[in-house]
């Protein structure tokens, strides 16, 4: 059985005194303290934002061995998240609107418990929409959920979702999906678009803090 995870393993807290909850959700490959996540979380926090981070278990257990490992099956993921959220509810977190972000792997997270944590919504930063190249094994069913509204911000170089490929699915009528131009998975920019990663990351920022102030 996996541990329970505690708020004080490799648990963030930026901005704890934030009027919306906001927990952020690393992808398969770079953890909670990476530059993205920092930056994002950081810039949203300015934004009345309490965002907290934290660690899945597998890579937890990377750090701890020295070596990388591969991610938990779903259910663990979805678990860590779901006893997260229980604990920051017990404490005075409990009535603030609790909004669930995540990049990639994490998105799907957020998307596959917002209705279970009854959370405000789900927001998904570079969602991996099927494997690159394997369009026939499209993770878009994790995207139906009940919540009111729901956000993707996506890059039109995303490997894991063409656009020309997502136009042609049905997809959730509570689900926004806004484009970055010339942005890749990571959100990151062609250098001949003349803009930095840090200046793609801020706009990203700045999106997320309209989309969630008018949600709130």
């Amino acid at each position: 059985m996996m541990p329970e995870l505690s708020l004080a393993d490799d648990v963030i807290v930026d901005n704890p005194t934030g009027r919306r909850l906001v927990v952020f959700m690393h992808g398969a490959g770079a953890d909670s303290r990476s530059e993205f996540m920092q930056c994002i979380a950081t810039g949203l926090a300015a934004h009345d934002c309490q965002l907290v981070r934290f660690d899945f278990p597998y890579m937890q257990q990377a750090k701890q061995q020295g070596r990388k490992r591969p991610p938990n099956p779903a259910p663990q993921l979805d678990l860590a998240l779901q006893q997260l959220v229980v604990q920051l509810r017990a404490s005075d977190d409990k009535h603030k609107p609790l909004f669930l972000l995540g990049k990639s792997m994490g998105a799907r997270v957020a998307f596959r418990c917002a209705d279970a944590l009854q959370a405000k919504a789900a927001i998904g930063l570079g969602f991996p929409f099927h494997p690159p190249g394997k369009p026939q094994r499209s993770r878009l069913p994790e995207c139906f959920n009940q919540r009111a509204a729901n956000l993707i911000i996506q890059g039109q170089r995303d490997n894991f979702c063409q656009p020309a490929w997502l136009v042609q699915q049905q997809l959730p009528d509570n689900l926004q999906i806004q484009w970055l131009a010339d942005a890749d998975h990571s959100l990151v920019p062609l250098k001949r678009s003349g803009y930095s990663a840090a200046e793609y990351w801020q706009d990203t920022v700045q999106r997320l803090a309209t989309w969630i102030g008018a949600q709130t």
